[in-house]
Protein backbone atom coordinates (compact mmCIF):
# COMPACT_ATOMS: atom_id res chain seq x y z
CA UNK A 1 0.00 0.00 0.00
CA UNK A 2 1.35 3.44 -0.97
CA UNK A 3 2.04 5.63 2.09
CA UNK A 4 1.56 9.36 2.19
CA UNK A 5 4.42 11.27 0.58
CA UNK A 6 5.67 14.18 2.71
CA UNK A 7 8.24 16.90 1.98
CA UNK A 8 11.19 14.75 3.08
CA UNK A 9 10.03 11.92 0.83
CA UNK A 10 9.53 14.30 -2.09
CA UNK A 11 13.06 15.68 -1.77
CA UNK A 12 14.69 12.24 -1.50
CA UNK A 13 12.63 10.71 -4.33
CA UNK A 14 13.29 13.74 -6.52
CA UNK A 15 17.05 13.54 -5.91
CA UNK A 16 17.07 9.81 -6.70
CA UNK A 17 15.14 10.26 -9.95
CA UNK A 18 17.26 13.21 -11.11
CA UNK A 19 20.52 11.45 -10.20
CA UNK A 20 19.77 8.24 -12.09
CA UNK A 21 18.40 10.04 -15.13
CA UNK A 22 21.37 12.40 -15.22
CA UNK A 23 24.21 10.00 -14.44
CA UNK A 24 22.97 6.71 -15.89
CA UNK A 25 20.32 7.29 -18.56
CA UNK A 26 21.66 10.57 -19.99
CA UNK A 27 25.19 9.21 -20.79
CA UNK A 28 23.52 6.19 -22.42
CA UNK A 29 21.38 8.48 -24.60
CA UNK A 30 24.36 10.77 -25.30
CA UNK A 31 26.22 8.00 -27.11
CA UNK A 32 23.25 7.27 -29.37
CA UNK A 33 22.68 10.98 -29.95
CA UNK A 34 26.31 11.41 -30.94
CA UNK A 35 26.02 8.47 -33.31
CA UNK A 36 22.83 9.85 -34.88
CA UNK A 37 24.09 13.43 -35.34
CA UNK A 38 27.45 12.25 -36.62
CA UNK A 39 25.75 9.85 -39.04
CA UNK A 40 27.74 7.04 -37.44
CA UNK A 41 24.82 4.64 -37.78
CA UNK A 42 24.82 4.96 -41.56
CA UNK A 43 28.61 4.63 -41.57
CA UNK A 44 28.31 1.53 -39.39
CA UNK A 45 25.77 -0.08 -41.72
CA UNK A 46 27.81 0.83 -44.80
CA UNK A 47 31.10 -0.50 -43.40
CA UNK A 48 29.75 -3.35 -41.29
CA UNK A 49 31.77 -5.92 -43.20
CA UNK A 50 35.02 -4.18 -42.24
CA UNK A 51 34.16 -4.68 -38.56
CA UNK A 52 32.70 -8.17 -38.93
CA UNK A 53 35.98 -9.95 -38.14
CA UNK A 54 36.34 -7.96 -34.92
CA UNK A 55 32.75 -8.77 -33.94
CA UNK A 56 33.33 -12.44 -34.74
CA UNK A 57 36.53 -12.50 -32.67
CA UNK A 58 34.76 -10.81 -29.75
CA UNK A 59 31.77 -13.16 -29.79
CA UNK A 60 34.06 -16.21 -30.11
CA UNK A 61 36.09 -15.11 -27.08
CA UNK A 62 32.98 -14.27 -25.03
CA UNK A 63 31.26 -17.55 -25.94
CA UNK A 64 34.32 -19.70 -25.23
CA UNK A 65 35.00 -17.86 -21.97
CA UNK A 66 31.38 -18.31 -20.89
CA UNK A 67 31.34 -22.04 -21.66
CA UNK A 68 34.64 -22.70 -19.86
CA UNK A 69 33.79 -20.47 -16.90
CA UNK A 70 30.30 -21.89 -16.35
CA UNK A 71 31.54 -25.50 -16.51
CA UNK A 72 34.34 -24.85 -14.01
CA UNK A 73 32.17 -22.67 -11.73
CA UNK A 74 29.41 -25.29 -11.52
CA UNK A 75 31.94 -28.07 -10.88
CA UNK A 76 33.69 -26.11 -8.11
CA UNK A 77 30.42 -25.04 -6.46
CA UNK A 78 29.16 -28.65 -6.46
CA UNK A 79 32.37 -29.84 -4.83
CA UNK A 80 32.18 -27.00 -2.31
CA UNK A 81 28.63 -28.05 -1.44
CA UNK A 82 29.49 -31.73 -1.05
CA UNK A 83 33.20 -31.82 -0.16
CA UNK A 84 35.25 -31.71 3.03
CA UNK A 85 35.71 -28.68 5.28
CA UNK A 86 39.51 -28.40 5.31
CA UNK A 87 39.87 -27.91 1.56
CA UNK A 88 36.94 -25.45 1.53
CA UNK A 89 38.88 -22.99 3.68
CA UNK A 90 41.69 -22.99 1.11
CA UNK A 91 39.15 -22.46 -1.69
CA UNK A 92 37.62 -19.47 0.11
CA UNK A 93 41.05 -17.90 0.71
CA UNK A 94 42.21 -18.33 -2.90
CA UNK A 95 38.93 -17.08 -4.35
CA UNK A 96 38.87 -14.12 -1.99
CA UNK A 97 42.31 -13.03 -3.23
CA UNK A 98 41.14 -13.54 -6.82
CA UNK A 99 38.08 -11.34 -6.25
CA UNK A 100 40.04 -8.44 -4.79
CA UNK A 101 42.61 -8.38 -7.60
CA UNK A 102 42.48 -6.23 -10.76
CA UNK A 103 40.72 -8.17 -13.54
CA UNK A 104 43.82 -8.30 -15.73
CA UNK A 105 46.35 -9.18 -13.02
CA UNK A 106 46.16 -12.86 -14.00
CA UNK A 107 47.41 -11.86 -17.45
CA UNK A 108 50.51 -10.40 -15.83
CA UNK A 109 51.07 -13.67 -13.93
CA UNK A 110 50.42 -15.66 -17.10
CA UNK A 111 53.20 -13.78 -18.89
CA UNK A 112 55.56 -14.16 -15.90
CA UNK A 113 54.95 -17.92 -15.77
CA UNK A 114 54.41 -18.92 -19.39
CA UNK A 115 55.78 -16.08 -21.51
CA UNK A 116 58.78 -16.32 -23.77
CA UNK A 117 60.97 -15.76 -20.69
CA UNK A 118 58.48 -17.26 -18.22
CA UNK A 119 59.53 -18.91 -14.97
CA UNK A 120 57.92 -22.23 -15.96
CA UNK A 121 57.96 -22.25 -19.75
CA UNK A 122 61.49 -20.87 -20.29
CA UNK A 123 63.46 -21.32 -17.04
CA UNK A 124 62.02 -24.65 -15.96
CA UNK A 125 60.93 -26.40 -19.17
CA UNK A 126 63.29 -24.57 -21.58
CA UNK A 127 60.42 -23.86 -23.98
CA UNK A 128 59.93 -20.77 -26.12
CA UNK A 129 56.17 -20.74 -25.67
CA UNK A 130 53.98 -18.03 -27.22
CA UNK A 131 51.25 -17.24 -24.62
CA UNK A 132 49.42 -14.68 -26.73
CA UNK A 133 46.25 -14.94 -28.80
CA UNK A 134 42.80 -16.52 -28.50
CA UNK A 135 43.76 -19.27 -26.06
CA UNK A 136 45.52 -16.87 -23.70
CA UNK A 137 42.57 -14.44 -23.65
CA UNK A 138 39.98 -17.15 -22.99
CA UNK A 139 42.14 -18.78 -20.31
CA UNK A 140 42.75 -15.59 -18.35
CA UNK A 141 39.22 -14.24 -18.71
CA UNK A 142 37.88 -17.58 -17.46
CA UNK A 143 40.17 -17.58 -14.45
CA UNK A 144 39.16 -13.98 -13.69
CA UNK A 145 35.41 -14.69 -13.67
CA UNK A 146 35.39 -18.02 -11.83
CA UNK A 147 35.62 -16.67 -8.27
CA UNK A 148 32.55 -14.41 -8.31
CA UNK A 149 30.57 -17.03 -10.21
CA UNK A 150 31.40 -19.77 -7.71
CA UNK A 151 30.44 -17.57 -4.78
CA UNK A 152 27.12 -16.72 -6.43
CA UNK A 153 26.42 -20.42 -7.02
CA UNK A 154 27.50 -21.45 -3.51
CA UNK A 155 25.40 -18.66 -1.99
CA UNK A 156 22.42 -20.10 -3.84
CA UNK A 157 23.20 -23.67 -2.76
CA UNK A 158 23.30 -22.57 0.88
CA UNK A 159 19.62 -21.70 0.63
CA UNK A 160 18.50 -25.09 -0.71
CA UNK A 161 16.15 -26.98 1.62
CA UNK A 162 18.23 -29.85 3.00
CA UNK A 163 15.00 -31.81 3.56
CA UNK A 164 14.72 -32.36 -0.19
CA UNK A 165 18.22 -33.88 -0.27
CA UNK A 166 17.54 -36.02 2.79
CA UNK A 167 14.31 -37.30 1.23
CA UNK A 168 16.19 -38.29 -1.92
CA UNK A 169 18.84 -40.09 0.13
CA UNK A 170 16.19 -41.96 2.13
CA UNK A 171 14.72 -43.18 -1.18
CA UNK A 172 18.09 -44.58 -2.18
CA UNK A 173 19.35 -41.82 -4.50
CA UNK A 174 23.12 -41.82 -4.94
CA UNK A 175 25.30 -38.71 -5.29
CA UNK A 176 25.05 -38.63 -9.09
CA UNK A 177 21.25 -38.72 -9.00
CA UNK A 178 21.08 -36.02 -6.31
CA UNK A 179 23.26 -33.75 -8.44
CA UNK A 180 21.45 -34.45 -11.73
CA UNK A 181 17.86 -34.57 -10.43
CA UNK A 182 17.92 -32.01 -7.59
CA UNK A 183 20.92 -29.67 -7.47
CA UNK A 184 21.42 -28.83 -11.15
CA UNK A 185 17.68 -28.23 -11.86
CA UNK A 186 17.45 -25.98 -8.81
CA UNK A 187 20.62 -24.14 -9.86
CA UNK A 188 19.33 -23.42 -13.37
CA UNK A 189 18.20 -19.80 -12.69
CA UNK A 190 21.46 -18.77 -11.04
CA UNK A 191 23.47 -20.56 -13.76
CA UNK A 192 21.66 -18.34 -16.27
CA UNK A 193 22.75 -15.29 -14.25
CA UNK A 194 26.34 -16.58 -14.32
CA UNK A 195 26.11 -17.00 -18.11
CA UNK A 196 24.79 -13.46 -18.47
CA UNK A 197 27.41 -11.81 -16.24
CA UNK A 198 30.32 -13.75 -17.74
CA UNK A 199 29.32 -13.04 -21.34
CA UNK A 200 28.80 -9.31 -20.69
CA UNK A 201 32.09 -8.93 -18.85
CA UNK A 202 34.00 -10.81 -21.52
CA UNK A 203 32.47 -8.69 -24.29
CA UNK A 204 33.48 -5.50 -22.47
CA UNK A 205 37.00 -6.58 -21.42
CA UNK A 206 39.67 -4.64 -23.29
CA UNK A 207 42.54 -4.97 -20.79
CA UNK A 208 43.12 -8.73 -21.04
CA UNK A 209 43.16 -8.80 -24.88
CA UNK A 210 45.35 -5.67 -24.90
CA UNK A 211 47.94 -7.38 -22.68
CA UNK A 212 47.97 -10.96 -24.02
CA UNK A 213 45.89 -10.77 -27.19
CA UNK A 214 48.87 -10.21 -29.47
CA UNK A 215 47.58 -9.99 -33.05
CA UNK A 216 44.14 -11.28 -32.00
CA UNK A 217 42.04 -8.11 -31.91
CA UNK A 218 38.61 -7.66 -30.32
CA UNK A 219 36.14 -4.79 -30.42
CA UNK A 220 36.72 -3.54 -26.86
CA UNK A 221 40.48 -3.24 -27.34
CA UNK A 222 40.04 -1.62 -30.76
CA UNK A 223 37.62 0.91 -29.26
CA UNK A 224 40.08 1.68 -26.47
CA UNK A 225 42.97 2.18 -28.88
CA UNK A 226 40.80 4.30 -31.20
CA UNK A 227 40.15 6.77 -28.38
CA UNK A 228 43.47 6.69 -26.50
CA UNK A 229 46.01 6.17 -29.29
CA UNK A 230 44.23 7.71 -32.30
CA UNK A 231 41.99 10.26 -30.57
CA UNK A 232 39.19 9.04 -32.86
CA UNK A 233 36.08 9.26 -30.69
CA UNK A 234 33.76 8.45 -33.61
CA UNK A 235 35.46 5.11 -34.22
CA UNK A 236 35.43 4.37 -30.47
CA UNK A 237 31.69 5.03 -30.36
CA UNK A 238 31.10 2.73 -33.35
CA UNK A 239 33.12 -0.07 -31.70
CA UNK A 240 31.13 0.23 -28.48
CA UNK A 241 27.81 0.35 -30.31
CA UNK A 242 28.69 -2.92 -32.02
CA UNK A 243 29.60 -4.47 -28.64
CA UNK A 244 26.25 -3.35 -27.26
CA UNK A 245 24.22 -5.33 -29.83
CA UNK A 246 25.08 -8.89 -28.69
CA UNK A 247 25.26 -7.70 -25.07
CA UNK A 248 21.68 -6.43 -25.23
CA UNK A 249 20.54 -9.63 -26.93
CA UNK A 250 22.01 -11.83 -24.20
CA UNK A 251 20.63 -9.53 -21.48
CA UNK A 252 17.10 -9.73 -22.90
CA UNK A 253 17.33 -13.54 -23.07
CA UNK A 254 18.44 -13.91 -19.45
CA UNK A 255 16.87 -10.79 -17.90
CA UNK A 256 14.09 -12.68 -16.13
CA UNK A 257 16.57 -14.91 -14.30
CA UNK A 258 18.75 -11.91 -13.44
CA UNK A 259 15.80 -9.95 -12.06
CA UNK A 260 14.49 -12.82 -9.95
CA UNK A 261 17.83 -14.00 -8.53
CA UNK A 262 18.91 -12.54 -5.21
CA UNK A 263 22.61 -11.89 -4.77
CA UNK A 264 23.92 -13.42 -1.58
CA UNK A 265 26.88 -12.72 0.64
CA UNK A 266 30.29 -13.03 -0.87
CA UNK A 267 31.58 -14.00 2.57
CA UNK A 268 30.92 -17.72 2.14
CA UNK A 269 31.63 -19.80 5.18
CA UNK A 270 32.28 -23.52 5.48
CA UNK A 271 29.29 -25.38 4.11
CA UNK A 272 28.53 -29.04 4.81
CA UNK A 273 25.95 -31.14 2.98
CA UNK A 274 25.15 -34.63 4.20
CA UNK A 275 25.79 -36.23 0.80
CA UNK A 276 28.04 -39.21 0.21
CA UNK A 277 31.32 -38.18 -1.40
CA UNK A 278 31.24 -40.59 -4.31
CA UNK A 279 30.20 -40.87 -7.94
CA UNK A 280 31.76 -39.80 -11.25
CA UNK A 281 30.34 -36.26 -11.09
CA UNK A 282 31.72 -35.69 -7.61
CA UNK A 283 35.19 -36.88 -8.61
CA UNK A 284 35.16 -34.76 -11.77
CA UNK A 285 34.20 -31.76 -9.60
CA UNK A 286 37.02 -32.59 -7.19
CA UNK A 287 39.61 -32.79 -9.98
CA UNK A 288 38.42 -29.53 -11.57
CA UNK A 289 38.50 -27.80 -8.18
CA UNK A 290 42.01 -28.99 -7.37
CA UNK A 291 43.29 -27.91 -10.80
CA UNK A 292 41.72 -24.44 -10.66
CA UNK A 293 42.87 -23.83 -7.06
CA UNK A 294 46.43 -24.83 -7.97
CA UNK A 295 46.29 -22.62 -11.06
CA UNK A 296 45.05 -19.61 -9.09
CA UNK A 297 47.60 -20.23 -6.35
CA UNK A 298 50.37 -20.37 -8.96
CA UNK A 299 49.22 -17.20 -10.69
CA UNK A 300 49.02 -15.16 -7.50
CA UNK A 301 52.25 -16.62 -6.13
CA UNK A 302 53.90 -15.44 -9.34
CA UNK A 303 52.77 -11.89 -8.57
CA UNK A 304 54.48 -11.99 -5.18
CA UNK A 305 57.62 -13.63 -6.58
CA UNK A 306 57.81 -11.09 -9.40
CA UNK A 307 57.33 -8.18 -6.98
CA UNK A 308 60.18 -9.32 -4.70
CA UNK A 309 62.67 -10.61 -7.27
CA UNK A 310 64.55 -9.86 -10.44
CA UNK A 311 66.23 -12.04 -13.04
CA UNK A 312 70.04 -11.88 -13.19
CA UNK A 313 72.13 -14.26 -15.29
CA UNK A 314 69.17 -16.61 -15.65
CA UNK A 315 68.54 -16.80 -11.88
CA UNK A 316 65.91 -15.25 -9.64
CA UNK A 317 67.43 -12.82 -7.13
CA UNK A 318 65.53 -11.50 -4.11
CA UNK A 319 65.37 -7.70 -4.15
CA UNK A 320 63.37 -4.72 -2.92
CA UNK A 321 64.50 -2.60 -5.86
CA UNK A 322 61.15 -3.15 -7.62
CA UNK A 323 59.36 -1.39 -4.74
CA UNK A 324 61.84 1.49 -4.89
CA UNK A 325 61.39 1.82 -8.65
CA UNK A 326 57.61 1.69 -8.27
CA UNK A 327 57.60 4.78 -6.03
CA UNK A 328 58.09 7.00 -9.08
CA UNK A 329 54.80 5.69 -10.52
CA UNK A 330 52.54 5.58 -7.45
CA UNK A 331 53.09 8.91 -5.69
CA UNK A 332 49.64 9.93 -4.33
CA UNK A 333 48.02 7.27 -6.54
CA UNK A 334 47.00 4.89 -3.76
CA UNK A 335 45.71 7.65 -1.51
CA UNK A 336 43.51 8.85 -4.39
CA UNK A 337 42.39 5.28 -5.19
CA UNK A 338 41.38 4.57 -1.57
CA UNK A 339 39.48 7.87 -1.26
CA UNK A 340 37.60 7.28 -4.52
CA UNK A 341 36.81 3.71 -3.46
CA UNK A 342 35.53 4.72 -0.02
CA UNK A 343 33.28 7.38 -1.54
CA UNK A 344 31.95 5.06 -4.27
CA UNK A 345 31.33 2.20 -1.83
CA UNK A 346 29.58 4.37 0.75
CA UNK A 347 27.36 6.40 -1.60
CA UNK A 348 26.30 3.45 -3.76
CA UNK A 349 25.40 1.43 -0.66
CA UNK A 350 23.32 4.22 0.89
CA UNK A 351 21.52 5.09 -2.34
CA UNK A 352 20.89 1.42 -3.18
CA UNK A 353 19.23 0.79 0.19
CA UNK A 354 17.24 4.02 0.20
CA UNK A 355 15.98 3.31 -3.34
CA UNK A 356 14.79 -0.17 -2.35
CA UNK A 357 13.18 1.22 0.82
CA UNK A 358 10.97 3.48 -1.30
CA UNK A 359 10.25 0.69 -3.80
CA UNK A 360 9.71 -2.28 -1.49
CA UNK A 361 8.31 -0.63 1.66
CA UNK A 362 6.85 2.65 0.45
CA UNK A 363 5.68 1.21 -2.92
CA UNK A 364 6.62 4.30 -4.97
CA UNK A 365 5.88 2.91 -8.42
CA UNK A 366 7.80 5.52 -10.42
CA UNK A 367 11.01 4.32 -8.75
CA UNK A 368 10.51 0.83 -10.22
CA UNK A 369 11.40 2.39 -13.56
CA UNK A 370 14.46 3.95 -11.95
CA UNK A 371 15.37 0.51 -10.59
CA UNK A 372 15.50 -0.75 -14.18
CA UNK A 373 17.63 2.24 -15.18
CA UNK A 374 20.00 1.28 -12.35
CA UNK A 375 20.66 -2.07 -14.09
CA UNK A 376 21.94 -0.39 -17.28
CA UNK A 377 25.60 -0.31 -16.14
CA UNK A 378 25.39 -4.13 -16.01
CA UNK A 379 24.43 -4.20 -19.69
CA UNK A 380 26.75 -1.47 -20.91
CA UNK A 381 30.40 -2.24 -21.60
CA UNK A 382 32.60 -0.27 -19.22
CA UNK A 383 34.16 1.71 -22.06
CA UNK A 384 30.64 2.50 -23.41
CA UNK A 385 29.65 3.90 -20.00
CA UNK A 386 32.87 5.94 -19.88
CA UNK A 387 32.37 7.30 -23.40
CA UNK A 388 28.84 8.26 -22.41
CA UNK A 389 30.24 10.44 -19.61
CA UNK A 390 32.76 12.05 -21.97
CA UNK A 391 30.01 12.95 -24.46
CA UNK A 392 27.41 13.97 -21.84
CA UNK A 393 29.56 16.15 -19.60
CA UNK A 394 32.05 17.90 -21.87
CA UNK A 395 30.24 21.22 -22.26
CA UNK A 396 28.47 23.77 -20.09
CA UNK A 397 26.29 23.83 -18.02
CA UNK A 398 27.24 20.23 -17.24
CA UNK A 399 30.95 20.41 -17.97
CA UNK A 400 32.61 17.90 -15.65
CA UNK A 401 35.37 16.46 -17.85
CA UNK A 402 38.81 17.01 -16.39
CA UNK A 403 37.55 16.98 -12.80
CA UNK A 404 37.71 14.37 -10.07
CA UNK A 405 33.93 14.63 -9.71
CA UNK A 406 33.20 12.98 -13.07
CA UNK A 407 35.40 10.01 -12.13
CA UNK A 408 33.71 9.61 -8.73
CA UNK A 409 30.21 9.88 -10.21
CA UNK A 410 31.04 7.28 -12.83
CA UNK A 411 32.41 4.93 -10.18
CA UNK A 412 29.38 5.42 -7.92
CA UNK A 413 26.77 4.70 -10.58
CA UNK A 414 28.79 1.84 -12.09
CA UNK A 415 28.32 0.04 -8.75
CA UNK A 416 24.57 0.74 -8.53
CA UNK A 417 23.32 -2.54 -10.09
CA UNK A 418 24.94 -4.59 -7.35
CA UNK A 419 24.08 -2.06 -4.62
CA UNK A 420 20.38 -2.07 -5.54
CA UNK A 421 20.25 -5.88 -5.70
CA UNK A 422 21.83 -6.16 -2.25
CA UNK A 423 19.58 -3.34 -1.06
CA UNK A 424 16.52 -5.32 -2.14
CA UNK A 425 17.80 -8.43 -0.34
CA UNK A 426 18.30 -6.41 2.86
CA UNK A 427 15.13 -4.32 2.79
CA UNK A 428 12.94 -7.37 2.21
CA UNK A 429 14.00 -8.58 5.67
CA UNK A 430 12.75 -5.43 7.45
CA UNK A 431 9.53 -5.99 9.40
CA UNK A 432 6.56 -3.70 8.77
CA UNK A 433 5.75 -3.91 12.51
CA UNK A 434 9.07 -2.27 13.39
CA UNK A 435 8.36 0.61 11.04
CA UNK A 436 4.88 1.03 12.54
CA UNK A 437 6.45 1.20 16.00
CA UNK A 438 8.61 4.13 14.89
CA UNK A 439 5.57 5.95 13.53
CA UNK A 440 3.52 5.17 16.67
CA UNK A 441 6.26 6.79 18.75
CA UNK A 442 6.12 9.93 16.62
CA UNK A 443 9.13 9.18 14.46
CA UNK A 444 9.53 10.66 10.99
CA UNK A 445 10.32 8.94 7.70
CA UNK A 446 13.94 9.89 8.29
CA UNK A 447 13.82 8.04 11.63
CA UNK A 448 12.44 4.96 9.84
CA UNK A 449 15.49 4.91 7.59
CA UNK A 450 18.05 5.87 10.23
CA UNK A 451 16.77 3.84 13.21
CA UNK A 452 15.24 0.77 11.54
CA UNK A 453 16.18 0.28 7.87
CA UNK A 454 19.95 0.78 8.15
CA UNK A 455 20.41 -1.05 11.52
CA UNK A 456 18.28 -3.99 10.34
CA UNK A 457 20.13 -4.28 7.03
CA UNK A 458 23.64 -3.59 8.29
CA UNK A 459 25.06 -6.84 6.89
CA UNK A 460 23.73 -6.15 3.41
CA UNK A 461 25.01 -2.58 3.70
CA UNK A 462 28.49 -3.83 4.59
CA UNK A 463 28.44 -6.34 1.72
CA UNK A 464 27.41 -3.61 -0.70
CA UNK A 465 30.07 -1.24 0.65
CA UNK A 466 32.85 -3.84 0.47
CA UNK A 467 31.85 -4.79 -3.06
CA UNK A 468 31.77 -1.11 -4.09
CA UNK A 469 35.16 -0.45 -2.50
CA UNK A 470 36.81 -3.55 -3.99
CA UNK A 471 35.25 -3.08 -7.44
CA UNK A 472 36.40 0.55 -7.51
CA UNK A 473 39.94 -0.32 -6.40
CA UNK A 474 40.19 -2.90 -9.19
CA UNK A 475 38.19 -1.23 -11.98
CA UNK A 476 39.57 0.19 -15.19
CA UNK A 477 37.04 -0.01 -18.04
CA UNK A 478 34.50 2.69 -17.24
CA UNK A 479 37.05 5.33 -16.15
CA UNK A 480 39.85 4.78 -18.68
CA UNK A 481 38.56 7.67 -20.83
CA UNK A 482 37.84 9.98 -17.88
CA UNK A 483 41.16 9.92 -16.02
CA UNK A 484 43.55 12.83 -16.50
CA UNK A 485 47.27 12.37 -15.67
CA UNK A 486 46.80 14.24 -12.38
CA UNK A 487 43.91 11.94 -11.38
CA UNK A 488 45.30 8.49 -12.18
CA UNK A 489 44.30 5.62 -9.93
CA UNK A 490 46.28 2.48 -9.15
CA UNK A 491 44.73 0.20 -11.79
CA UNK A 492 45.31 2.72 -14.57
CA UNK A 493 48.97 3.09 -13.60
CA UNK A 494 49.32 -0.68 -13.36
CA UNK A 495 47.80 -1.15 -16.82
CA UNK A 496 50.13 1.49 -18.28
CA UNK A 497 53.32 -0.04 -16.86
CA UNK A 498 52.33 -3.58 -17.92
CA UNK A 499 51.59 -2.37 -21.46
CA UNK A 500 55.03 -0.78 -21.56
CA UNK A 501 56.64 -4.08 -20.52
CA UNK A 502 57.55 -3.15 -16.92
CA UNK A 503 56.16 -6.34 -15.42
CA UNK A 504 58.11 -6.12 -12.14
CA UNK A 505 56.64 -2.71 -11.33
CA UNK A 506 53.21 -3.94 -12.41
CA UNK A 507 53.58 -6.82 -9.94
CA UNK A 508 54.41 -4.40 -7.13
CA UNK A 509 51.33 -2.28 -7.83
CA UNK A 510 49.17 -5.44 -8.04
CA UNK A 511 50.63 -6.58 -4.71
CA UNK A 512 49.75 -3.24 -3.09
CA UNK A 513 46.18 -3.35 -4.46
CA UNK A 514 45.63 -6.90 -3.18
CA UNK A 515 46.97 -6.03 0.29
CA UNK A 516 44.76 -2.93 0.60
CA UNK A 517 41.62 -4.78 -0.52
CA UNK A 518 42.50 -7.75 1.70
CA UNK A 519 42.81 -5.50 4.77
CA UNK A 520 39.45 -3.87 4.04
CA UNK A 521 37.74 -7.23 3.46
CA UNK A 522 39.18 -8.74 6.66
CA UNK A 523 38.12 -5.64 8.60
CA UNK A 524 34.61 -6.06 7.20
CA UNK A 525 34.58 -9.73 8.22
CA UNK A 526 35.63 -8.85 11.78
CA UNK A 527 33.08 -6.04 12.08
CA UNK A 528 30.20 -8.21 10.86
CA UNK A 529 31.12 -11.08 13.19
CA UNK A 530 31.47 -8.69 16.11
CA UNK A 531 27.98 -7.32 15.41
CA UNK A 532 26.65 -10.88 15.30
Amino acid sequence: MLKKINLFDSIVIGLIIISFILFVLYPFVAVFNYGYKGELFSELITNITSYSHLLLNTVKVATATTVVTVFISVAVSLYYFIGTSKFKKIIVLIFMISMISPPFVTSLSYINLFGRRGLISYNLLKLNYDPYGFFGIVSMQSVTHISINVLLLVGFLKGIDKGVINSARSLGANTNRIILDILLPLMRPVIKVVILLTFLRSMADFATPAIIGGKYNVLATEGYLSFIAEGNISKAVVMNLIILIPSLLIFLIFFKSFRNTTLGSKNVGVLEANIKKSGIIYYISLIVTVVIVLMLASLYSAIIISAFSTMEYGKLIFTLQNFIDANDYITDVFVRSVIYSLIAGLISSVVGHVLQYYIYIRNVKVLKMIDFVATLPYILPGTFFGLGYVLAFNSYPLKLTGTALIVILNLVFKQMPFATKIGYSSISQVSEDQLKSVRDLGGSRFNEIKDVVFPMSYEGFYISFINGFTATMTTIGSIIFLIYPSQKVATIVMFDVIESGKYDIGSVIAFYIIIICLVINISYYLIVNRRR
